[in-house]
């Protein structure tokens, strides 16, 4: 990575990466086609145990990328703020940007059959997106649902590497970082209160000349 300053690593900041993979549930998985050609496929996505999990239908494009190489990208992105340019200059265009965080895993993707591991990848998935219950607890063991999972494809990414971008100012200096929050400030977008918040975390150590 070019900016060293918006750069997260595993041996750094494993706990950062670890919160917003556990905090999304969407994301691209890139595999390669039978003609070498490249795909990427949106989809829903829960972490758990250290792994990426998503489920679907055993056939289709996707899988039948992953059964000729088991090699994939998984990428996750969220943008919590587009930076006008006239925050920094009130003429040139230069200036504008976007800020936000990104994940990005190498690793190797893995069929799961095992019916334990399906039905607690699948539990984990409903706790995430169903928080609030309202439906009986998967269970590998119980007759309703070992077909279902019998039939349902799985798959888990085993990470080989995984690093981040989190992008919030690092590469300004003080007072133009200052006038960027004054503009944030006044604005009084949605999300323009935690961007806010994350540029005084990430920029606690950046330049301040």
């Amino acid at each position: 990575m070019r900016r060293k300053e918006f750069a997260m690593t595993e041996a750094e900041n494993k706990m950062e990466l670890e919160t917003f993979l556990n905090e999304m549930s969407f994301g691209f998985l890139g595999t390669i086609g039978a003609d070498g050609k490249p795909s990427v496929t949106p989809l829903n996505y829960v972490y758990h145990h250290g792994s990426i999990y998503f489920h679907g239908s055993r056939i289709g494009e996707k899988m039948n990328n992953l059964s000729l190489n088991e090699e994939v990208t998984f990428v996750i992105a969220k943008e919590y703020a587009i930076i006008p340019s006239y925050f920094e200059d009130p003429l040139l265009a230069c200036p504008a940007t976007a800020y936000y965080k990104s994940v990005r895993i190498n690793g190797r993707a893995v069929a799961v059959s095992d019916l334990r591991e399906k039905a607690d990848a699948l539990e984990a998935f409903m706790r995430k997106l169903q928080p609030e219950g309202g439906y009986k607890t998967i269970d590998a063991d119980d007759p309703d649902y070992s077909p279902r999972l019998k039939g349902v494809g799985l798959v888990r990414i085993d990470a080989d590497h995984t690093s981040g971008k989190f992008k919030f100012g690092q590469n300004l200096k003080e007072p133009v970082r200052n006038g960027i929050i004054e503009g944030l400030a006044e604005r009084g977008l949605p999300q323009d209160a935690e961007t806010i918040e994350l540029m005084r975390r990430y920029c606690l150590h950046a330049n301040k000349d």
